[in-house]
């Protein structure tokens, strides 16, 4: 049972550095319009876009995908706890 938890949290970290390289790449011009950036954007909008409704942009700002991935660093922990993982 304990592989099955280790799987699923390291599914969930990789998912965690590609909604991190997708926000890097707003910093970049064109960058989510290449295709890797499309890609990406395909897998991890869905995941933002609850939390862009929820959470309205402070000017220029849009602070929900930082909210996003603290909710999916909880639900990493939780995986955690669930599966007996933390030390």
């Amino acid at each position: 049972m304990a592989l099955l938890g280790d799987i699923v949290v390291q599914v969930l970290n990789l998912y965690w550095i590609v909604c991190i390289i997708y926000i890097f790449m707003s910093w970049f011009p064109n960058a989510r319009d290449s295709a890797f950036g499309q890609a990406i954007g395909r897998i991890v909008e869905p995941f933002f876009a609850p939390f862009r409704q929820m959470i309205p942009p402070i000017g220029m700002l849009d602070i929900s995908p930082i909210v996003a991935l603290i909710g999916l660093r909880f639900a990493i922990r939780g995986v955690e706890f669930l599966f007996g993982l933390v030390g």
